[in-house]
């Protein structure tokens, strides 16, 4: 990681100002697993506090508290969304879980794919987009490279911080990454610090 932090702070003096104010790079990653995907589709565009209320209460109605396909399944659609879920995440959850059991989602191969190919193997679930397969490849598959160009908390980081009237397009944040290639997940996660927010997954 050391060779990350060298690079970005030669690259961009932008990014070197972040990375002194911000401090040590501490990312806390989570396993490449159903549980993880469920996480990110109840997470998506909500505050983290209000998030974790309802994963909590989706856990607590599971058997052992164990998030697998099965138990999911097993929970009438009613009763998830008794736990807070929307109509829509409570479809996108059952996807995912249908979807693992027929062996069209593999976890356990998804190491073995090119970033371009985990995107496209988890795209083919109902709701998950490719931001929440950006967010999956960072924290979950720790792939160094990766830009989530989509994502809000990123683009007002880079407003704020290099000084830009208005928020930049997903194009602008492409160029503009090209100094911190290959650890442009490195650069995201501090420019998530930097607005002092917490990144989720």
């Amino acid at each position: 990681m050391r060779k990350a932090i060298i690079h970005l702070k030669k690259a961009d003096p932008v990014m070197r100002a972040i990375i002194e104010r911000v401090g040590a790079y501490r990312i806390e990653h989570r396993e490449p697993s159903f549980e993880t995907l469920v996480r990110s589709i109840v997470y998506q565009q909500l505050s983290g506090r209000v998030a974790s209320v309802i994963l909590g209460r989706l856990i607590a109605m599971l058997p052992d508290a164990k998030v697998t396909p099965q138990a999911i399944l097993k929970l009438r659609p009613a009763r998830m969304r008794k736990a807070g879920l929307s109509k829509q995440k409570t479809a996108y959850i059952r996807d995912l879980a249908r979807k693992t059991l027929k062996g069209h989602v593999k976890f356990e191969t998804l190491s073995e794919l090119a970033d371009h190919e985990v995107i496209e193997h988890l795209t083919q679930v109902k709701g998950i987009g490719v931001w929440t397969a950006h967010m999956f490849l960072i924290f979950a598959l720790r792939r160094p490279d990766i830009l989530a160009t989509g994502d809000l908390g990123v683009r007002a980081a880079i407003r704020k911080a290099y000084q830009l009237e208005e928020l930049p397009h997903p194009q602008q944040v492409e160029d503009m990454a090209v100094a911190w290639r290959p650890y442009a997940s490195v650069a995201v996660w501090y420019l998530w610090r930097s607005l002092e927010g917490p990144a989720q997954i």
